[in-house]
């Protein structure tokens, strides 16, 4: 006998592994053109206070090669290059529409002779070992199929020395906090997906992908899995985003 195959969430719906890639795609095909726009009527724009605490505690030095893994339309790469005056990144993104939003705003800044694209897997990086100084994720690595597996690559591709951040929405240490945060998630985010992306069933995923990603010493537990020292997180705003940081010493 043969075992059958195994299985991940998609949001709360509970999927073959082999079906998760494909359908996180298309829900971010179905956002690209408005990501932007939506993450800040979600947050309030507070998640760009969130990426600036990330560039504060990451502080960029000139010449760095940053793999901003999916890095979407760039909003990290962005601000890592703008901190680190001279420099290079790279984005990569499972789906595509995203990166050409992203290169698109580029050009528009100028900036696009320090940046690649890349459509590819956070699971499978297309590159060698021992290859950038930074690799960055922001609220992407909920949506990979096995997070474990995306944070040994982060290992495998950074050099020596090398710094891991990891930015993810995390969850609330206080159980009434927690269950506001659960009821303006659940009840605001999906409407507001339908009324500004015409796409409420991406972000009631979205929401629901939030709520099934571990807490933050079960991930720390994980970054340290992957061989990562020094591995630490901050709370964003409560727990409601947190970040973690580790090193390849």
């Amino acid at each position: 006998m043969t075992d059958g195959p195994r299985t991940t969430h998609f949001g709360f719906e509970t999927v073959d592994e082999d079906q998760k890639a494909g359908r996180v795609q298309g829900v971010f095909s179905s956002v690209a053109s408005r990501y932007d726009i939506m993450n800040d009527v979600m947050s309030g724009g507070v998640h760009r206070l969130w990426k600036d605490a990330m560039m504060d505690w990451l502080a960029p030095r000139p010449g760095q090669r940053l793999l901003d893994v999916a890095g979407g339309t760039g909003d990290i790469a962005f601000r890592f290059l703008r901190r680190a005056g001279d420099g290079h990144a790279t984005v990569l993104d499972l789906t595509e529409p995203m990166l050409i939003a992203g290169r698109q705003r580029a050009e528009a800044e100028q900036m696009a002779g320090q940046l690649d694209w890349v459509v590819g897997d956070a699971m499978a990086l297309p590159f060698a070992d021992s290859t950038f100084d930074v690799y960055t994720i922001s609220f992407g690595i909920r949506n990979v199929t096995r997070p474990q597996e995306a944070l040994n690559e982060a290992f495998r591709v950074l050099k020596p020395g090398g710094r891991l951040m990891v930015l993810e929405f995390s969850q609330l240490p206080n159980p009434l906090m927690q269950k506001a945060y659960d009821a303006y998630s659940f009840n605001v985010i999906p409407r507001m997906g339908q009324m500004i992306a015409n796409d409420r069933d991406s972000y009631q995923y979205l929401v629901e992908s939030i709520r099934n990603f571990p807490d933050q010493d079960t991930f720390l537990g994980m970054v340290r899995q992957a061989g990562f020292d020094n591995a630490k997180y901050r709370n964003m705003t409560m727990g409601v985003a947190a970040l973690h940081s580790g090193w390849k010493l």
